[in-house]
């Protein structure tokens, strides 16, 4: 999987793209609230950019040997691990968790996959409901 500049647009767009794949489809609702909240403007993205990232991420996670199962099955600790460190940037962070998490809530529904991207980010970010970093260490690892 390509890497991105750290703090990238395309780094911070590419995690809220994993949430928006991570339960098997996109819905319409999730790119319309992203619209409503000004993501790609938020992020840095170019306008009309959001739409590419996420079709770049399904051409890698297909490439990296999908082959059953959802895309999200293809993406380890590791993988994870190495997304959220291209984000270090605290107010960044804090975007990117706000904005996967209201994509993530727009069909009223949080899947297993969203809730698994969603939960590493705010582990590897120590962050906790996307506003504050976490003064102690969590306590718990997430499984892949």
């Amino acid at each position: 999987m390509r890497s991105y500049p750290r703090n990238s647009p395309e780094a911070a767009a590419r995690i809220v793209a994993l949430v928006l794949i991570s339960d098997g489809h996109v819905c319409s609702s999730e790119f319309d609230i992203l619209k409503q909240l000004g993501a790609e403007r938020e992020l840095g993205l170019e306008p009309h950019l959001l739409p590419h990232i996420v079709h770049t991420l399904c051409e890698e996670l297909l490439a990296c040997g999908y082959e059953t199962g959802s895309l999200i099955s293809s993406v380890n600790d590791s993988t994870l691990a190495s997304l959220m460190a291209e984000i270090s940037d605290p107010v960044l962070q804090k975007k990117v968790l706000r904005l996967s998490l209201a994509a993530a809530r727009a069909d009223g529904h949080l899947a297993d996959g969203e809730t698994l991207v969603v939960e590493a980010a705010r582990h590897h970010w120590r962050l906790v409901d996307g506003e504050e970093p976490s003064t102690t260490k969590v306590a718990h690892r997430h499984a892949a």
